[in-house]
């Protein structure tokens, strides 16, 4: 019996938690602006990852030499962003804002890389 219970029970917890809806537009707990600055980084990652890959496009139409300089750049590029967002979390480090100030600066950094790539190689 005690076994039956504990299996209702795990399918009535984990619903609880996903009951509230999350305004990321105005996040009101530390809870849900992690969630939602995670979220963004997210966004930002595939929009960057769309705009690298016509980006690579336009740079093939170039030369070879085009392609492969822009890879060299964007493989250079993640190992800095992630190093640089890394080193803004210490401000924080092991508290429960650190993964927001990470992800924020993921979010903020990728962006500007997408913003930057489309300006090279003229994307709208």
């Amino acid at each position: 019996m005690i076994r039956k219970g504990l299996i209702s029970l795990c399918f009535v917890v984990p619903a609880a938690g996903f009951s509230q809806e999350r305004d990321c537009a105005d996040p009101v707990s530390q809870s849900d602006m992690k969630i939602c600055a995670n979220e963004a980084w997210q966004r930002a990652d595939v929009d960057l990852n769309d705009t690298y890959a016509r980006a690579m496009e336009v740079a093939r139409g170039w030369s070879d030499g085009a392609a492969e300089a822009l890879r060299a750049a964007q493989r250079a590029w993640i190992p800095y962003r992630d190093a640089a967002c890394k080193a803004e979390g210490f401000l924080f480090d092991g508290g429960s804002m650190e993964p927001f100030i990470v992800n924020s600066c993921l979010e903020h950094l990728t962006r500007q890389r997408t913003e930057e790539m489309r300006a090279v190689y003229e994307m709208n």
